[in-house]
């Protein structure tokens, strides 16, 4: 029989309907939300539930990174200061081409992983190589894992050309067929790495396997004006004539749209994951948040790589996008606490085609839970636990998760020894790469 959990929070509050309940009881049973009511009826229903009291804490639903290159983990402060085509180009993709392998993305996934769920984030969207390598790192953890397949036309140490990309990335999927915590999109990189023919390949198999696709789209304001000089458009426009754009797409960056590319994501559904601090690190630019929300597209929130952030902390990019939409706006009621929170949660969980399944608290629902401890000085007095998470918290009151019921973080500790061994493995990366770089 599963085991019966009663999470007894201070506050517990559900994105989605923009309610904050006190006085009331989430219970777990096995990997879903059994209910969500007031305490003395759980206890009159169910008093045989094993109690967790939460007495200062928020409850709400896991953090979903919605666009994330989990293993570039251990190319953190690789190369920084740079400008995006001088970091990929120069640094990033030789490193990637002399160390990336199996065991470089095992590793380096499983510190992400820790780092993320001591962080509240339960669910990544990730993109990148040795697919199978992603998965099973995110299974040897319990973690939920979208995992993006790469594609890209040129050769790299795991694939020789598009088809070579994405033979890979069916047969990973098919192997994976059946897997809870695991599900697989196609990641074509970016407009100016794939071609049309790609693209289009791309668009028909997603179609027949009800996949998602993932893709970066004008990042740099080069990126639009090269493909205006090569293509004699924009890369939006060029992907809306090539049948891309739906709601099966998480569009990453998005920084420079205008308003008519705007009206155009929100016509077919398109999701975007902003990416805050990468954005600000690589200076490309400042994403008009507020202005596709206006115009009804459905924002998301992303970390990017460690490579580029140099942190997978959502709550601190969190804190950051919701300051940065009010100064881009120039409007203090742009992106209010709420809509940053929804960015974060059930956002998230509708681009990826989970919102039945993760990204709130309701019963049925798979139970992927945080309890952030408001009761530091940090965060008191606490008027609104919404705008307390969003403007005053930071990760390290995150003090327990629960992924599909299982309890991977318990009074700040990691539950499980994973985290231990990727924090061994990044030494051994560490020292491995710094011998490279430095020859």
């Amino acid at each position: 029989m599963p085991r019966l959990t009663s999470l007894l929070p201070r506050w517990l509050i559900q994105p989605d309907t923009r309610t904050v309940l006190e006085q009331h009881a989430l219970l777990i049973e096995g990997e879903r939300i059994l209910a969500v009511l007031p305490v003395e009826t759980a206890r009159q229903q169910w008093p045989q539930a094993e109690e967790i009291p939460l007495p200062q804490h928020a409850l709400l639903p896991g953090l979903i990174n919605l666009h994330c290159h989990a293993a570039m983990t251990l190319l953190r402060g690789y190369a920084d200061d740079l400008a995006l085509m001088d970091w990929l180009q120069q640094h990033i993709w030789p490193a990637e081409g002399r160390h990336v392998s199996d065991e470089f993305v095992f590793d380096g996934t499983q510190l992400a992983i820790a780092e993320l769920i001591a962080g509240g984030v339960t669910c990544t969207n990730d993109m990148y190589f040795h697919h199978d390598a992603v998965a099973r790192a995110a299974l040897d953890a319990n973690y939920r894992m979208v995992v993006g397949c790469s594609i890209l036309e040129f050769p790299t140490p795991y694939a020789a050309d598009a088809d070579a990309y994405i033979g890979r990335a069916l047969a990973c999927r098919e192997q994976y067929l059946g897997e809870k915590l695991v599900s697989f999109t196609l990641a074509p990189h970016a407009p100016y790495t794939v071609s049309d023919a790609t693209f289009r390949r791309v668009i028909t198999l997603a179609d027949e396997l009800g996949m998602g696709i993932h893709c970066h789209i004008h990042e740099t304001a080069d990126e639009v004006a090269n493909s205006v000089k090569e293509h004699g458009m924009r890369p939006l426009e060029r992907l809306a004539g090539l049948g891309l754009l739906g709601s099966q797409l998480v569009a990453a960056h998005m920084v420079h749209v205008n308003d008519a590319e705007m009206a155009l994501l929100a016509r077919h559904g398109v999701h975007v994951a902003h990416n805050p601090a990468s954005n600000l690190k690589l200076a490309s630019g400042f994403a008009p948040v507020a202005a596709l929300q206006r115009h009804g597209v459905n924002v998301g929130l992303g970390t990017d790589g460690a490579a580029s952030n140099n942190k997978l902390d959502l709550f601190a990019d969190l804190r950051l996008a919701a300051l940065l939409a009010k100064a881009v706006d120039a409007n203090p009621t742009a992106l209010p606490a709420w809509d940053a929170l929804q960015m974060a949660t059930c956002n998230g969980a509708a681009a990826l085609g989970l919102g039945e399944q993760i990204g709130s608290l309701r019963a049925g629902l798979q139970a992927d839970v945080i309890a952030v401890n408001l009761a530091a000085c940090s965060a008191q007095p606490c008027y609104d636990p919404v705008s307390q998470l969003v403007y005053a918290s930071d990760r390290s009151q995150v003090s327990d998760v629960w992924i599909a019921g299982r309890r991977v973080l318990a009074g700040h500790q990691l539950c499980d020894a994973f985290a231990d061994r990727a924090l061994a493995a990044a030494q051994r990366w560490q020292a491995r790469i710094a011998q490279h770089r430095n020859a």
